[in-house]
């Protein structure tokens, strides 16, 4: 299956502040990508790259078959794009944005932007800034999916909606990629949501791809061992971190514990903890100095128009899920800088 989206070994700076680390990845054709990580590892970073608001300082990026260093207009023309806050000029209605972003999209469907805003229970009459916050988001996805985009770029768009919202959102999406066969690579850290709609999903880490693959694969890779004794790993098994392990499903299935020692399942919220989290481990039932293995290092919009230039609201303001180290801190910055914030129509 060929690739909507690649990325190899792309490294980004702000100062002194790394944003990504040799962030490597890969997104099929007609799949929902989920692009896991807590805030500040580099998730916004990205997508401002994939959408043309930022170049990579190095490293290879692939869009749509395409590899460049900027997107050009053609290109954007093909990709629909949502974050968190929607940007939208205020006095124009829904009706009157469907209109103007049209403008840029040879490929716009009237039809389909009026069917889309039905289903997801939007009045287009009414101006942008007397709609709800969870209404202008499923305003931004009507205006992202009426060109029928090949690729759709979700920034931690249901963040602040409420469960139904978030849930309508998430099925359209389903149902769209589905129904058209295009690509939608969703970040977020919301755990649960990305379990129910993507087929695959990589945890973002300080800027580097930790792991990545289909659920299933994930949760049978990563495992917590639970011992009272101290033990020897057996070959191609590494620690994440406590008693938390990785390893191929094969390796997992063919082990042999001592007696006493078993291993555990682990739900997505887990294994993504124990990639995402940097405090120290407070207990853990293995003890450390029978690990051979040392613990990986952890430092630590409604649819973009084609001309557009102003990058999309970072990170900035968001809730950690854990407690950041002064690293982590300065890579949210780069994130989210002062003056980066949502484009409005034609002018993202």
């Amino acid at each position: 299956m060929t690739n909507a989206l690649a990325l190899t070994d792309v490294r980004r700076r702000f100062g002194k502040a790394v944003a990504l680390d040799g962030l490597t990845l890969s997104v099929r054709r007609g799949e929902v990508y989920g692009f896991l990580g807590r805030n500040g590892a580099g998730k916004t970073t990205t997508l401002r790259i994939l959408t043309g608001v930022l170049r990579a300082d190095a490293g290879t990026v692939e869009v749509l078959g395409q590899v460049l260093k900027q997107v050009p207009v053609e290109l954007k023309r093909r990709i629909g794009s949502v974050s968190q806050e929607q940007h939208f000029y205020p006095w124009m209605t829904g009706h009157e944005l469907g209109r103007f972003v049209a403008g840029f999209y040879p490929t716009w469907d009237q039809p389909e932007f009026e069917r889309l805003a039905k289903v997801l229970d939007v009045p287009l009459q009414k101006k942008s800034m007397e709609l709800s916050g969870g209404t202008r988001t499923k305003l931004g996805l009507a205006l992202a999916l009426a060109p029928r985009p090949d690729l759709l770029l979700l920034d931690e768009p249901t963040t602040g909606l409420d469960p139904v919202a978030r849930r309508e959102f998430n099925d359209l999406v389903s149902a769209i990629v589905k129904e058209r066969g295009c690509t939608a690579f969703l970040s977020s850290h919301l755990v649960d949501e990305v379990q129910l709609v993507a087929h695959r999903v990589g945890i973002i880490q300080a800027g580097k791809m930790r792991i990545e693959g289909e659920v299933p694969w994930l949760l049978e890779s990563v495992r917590r061992v639970v011992t009272p004794l101290a033990f020897e790993p057996p070959p191609g098994f590494e620690r994440v971190r406590g008693d938390v392990w990785r390893a191929a499903p094969e390796a997992w299935a063919a082990a042999v514990w001592p007696e006493g020692v078993v291993d555990e399942r682990l739900s997505l919220e887990d294994v993504f903890l124990a990639f995402a989290r940097t405090d120290a481990v407070v207990a853990s039932s293995t003890p450390v100095d029978s690990l051979r293995a040392s613990p990986p290092r952890l430092d630590g919009v409604m649819s973009a128009a084609p001309s557009a230039q102003g990058p999309e609201a970072g990170d900035a303001g968001r809730e950690s899920l854990v407690p950041r180290n002064e690293s982590e801190a300065a890579a949210d910055g780069a994130d989210s800088r002062p003056g980066d914030g949502g484009s409005t129509p034609g002018a993202a």
